[in-house]
């Protein structure tokens, strides 16, 4: 067995006299991915902090190499040994990647930053954790968001961290840059790093991680080795329920076309041409690239369709922008939910109505008692409807995205990563809402690099291919017909 590096043991913790962790053990092992997981509000947040030194625990005791340590602020953990990798990367844009690995530690020669020595630090950090395509004096700016994550990892070795806590690291990664964390995280745990990995996406903690401890309302529920778990297993002690009812049963038949393309095209797509029914959920698969966004922001008028025809109920429609879409009852559900998707500092109200106020002409504002029902309905978790959305859990802001267009009521909706850093029970709910949706008359097309999810919610699922559709599969494909086609294999060539 590995040596343990870091032990908690029966940390808890509460905030204005509510309890969020109630006396939780966790170990980290030179050598081993520990993977963290639980619900939304099952206290990761926290105990990520409490390791970190932002937060010191009620009771309990934090152990570092068998001996009790206490960390009386951020600065004390990371003088221990201890690196936390935010979901959020903490890295200044217009600086340098050595500037970045070195703020506030820059080596000094002279009474002057040394500049070389930090950049030949940094080249060696960089080559030792494999990534030697990152130049030490590139900017920050300039990188991708798999590039600025090894930053972020390399500014934590810079430290002579010896566990490394990452936060939810491939939220916003694309399909192919997962790959390349995975070889890095793989490649830090071979070196005798203790890594604690937090994700709600169970098919990277089996890839990856040795162990998985979850939590649920704060409290310590299981700890196994991953090899001795099953998705079901694992789901039930996050949720209490299985795994097979996580995706709500297919509506029967579709119903008249909503929305179809006719060998339509701009510069980042072509020749599309496909229907989504009343009814339907569509899914949309491809890599990183192959279009399937642009498809979306197309329909919604971000990026209009410059050939082809765009029909509505089976009339052509120019679609030149976004108010012209919700106008037509069109709705566009963003990947990216904080930037685009939410007024952070409103409060739930204002978000809910704000494609109602800004889209529609002749519209009152709804009543707070027909906001409530509607948050309500899609199972908001909020204090009421004045809370700021920027409080509220990754979830539960995703349900409030998903109530604005609620409450417009579109006859189309696209989403794109509906799930997206949200937990397990939180996707079911989103799932659930979807699928109503669906069943009072929408047509849905849904975009997600979820292949589980995007098989599990499609009625039909289009793949794209390099700005092409690839082709059309039925419900239940298999993730090895979709990736087939998505890679530009046909069909009867995936095994």
């Amino acid at each position: 067995m590995s040596e343990v590096l870091v032990r908690l043991e029966g940390i808890t913790k509460s905030f204005l006299g509510v309890p969020v962790l109630r006396g939780v053990d966790l170990d980290l092992r030179a050598g081993e991915v520990h993977a963290l997981m639980g619900e939304n509000g099952a206290g990761k947040s926290t105990l990520l902090k409490v390791l970190a030194g932002v937060h010191r625990p009620d009771t309990g005791r934090i152990l570092l190499g068998g001996n009790e340590i206490v960390f009386s602020a951020p600065r004390a953990a990371q003088a221990a040994g201890i690196a936390i990798i935010h979901q959020e990367l903490n890295l200044l844009p217009h600086r340098t990647v050595a500037q970045n690995v070195f703020l506030g530690r820059e080596p000094v020669r002279r009474g002057r930053v040394d500049r070389r020595a930090m950049e030949s630090e940094t080249r060696r950090l960089l080559e030792w954790v494999g990534e030697e395509g990152i130049e030490p004096g590139a900017e920050v700016a300039g990188l991708s968001v798999a590039q600025r994550q090894v930053v972020e990892i390399v500014k934590a070795l810079s430290t002579d961290a010896v566990v490394l806590a990452m936060d939810e690291p491939t939220a916003a990664l694309a399909e192919h840059e997962v790959a390349l964390l995975y070889g890095l995280v793989s490649r830090l745990r071979d070196r005798g790093m203790a890594i604690l990995y937090v994700s709600h996406r169970m098919r990277e903690v089996f890839d990856l991680s040795q162990r998985v401890t979850v939590l649920k309302d704060g409290a310590f529920v299981a700890c196994s080795p991953t090899g001795e778990l099953t998705s079901d297993q694992l789901v039930r002690h996050m949720v209490g329920r299985p795994l097979a009812t996580l995706y709500p049963e297919r509506a029967s038949e579709p119903g008249q076309v909503r929305i179809a393309l006719r060998g339509a095209g701009n510069g980042r797509v072509r020749d599309l041409t496909f229907e989504v029914r009343a009814g339907e959920i569509v899914g949309l698969a491809g890599l990183q690239g192959s279009g399937r966004s642009a498809i979306a922001r197309a329909i919604w008028g971000l990026e209009p369709f410059t050939s082809g025809v765009l029909e509505l109920d089976g009339k052509p429609r120019r679609i030149s922008n976004p108010r012209t879409a919700v106008r037509s009852g069109i709705g566009y559900v963003t990947e990216d939910r904080k930037g685009n998707g939410l007024a952070l500092r409103q409060s739930v109200r204002d978000n809910v109505l704000l494609v109602r106020r800004a889209g529609l002409k002749g519209t009152a504002a709804r009543r707070t008692s027909d906001l409530i029902g509607l948050l309500n309905m899609v199972a908001v978790a909020a204090r009421g409807p004045q809370q700021e959305v920027r409080y509220l859990s990754g979830g539960n802001q995703q349900k409030v995205v998903l109530s604005k267009w609620l409450a417009v009521r579109p006859t189309v909706l696209i989403v794109d990563e509906p799930t997206r850093g949200i937990d397990v029970g939180a996707k079911q709910a989103v799932y659930q809402l979807l699928r109503t949706l669906a069943s009072d008359g929408v047509a849905v097309l849904m975009i997600s690099s979820d292949l589980p999810e995007l098989i599990g919610m499609s009625d039909r699922i289009l793949v794209m291919h390099q700005g092409v559709l690839a082709g059309e599969l039925p419900a239940n494909a298999s993730e090895a017909a979709v990736m087939g086609l998505a890679t530009g294999h046909r069909i009867g060539e995936v095994a």
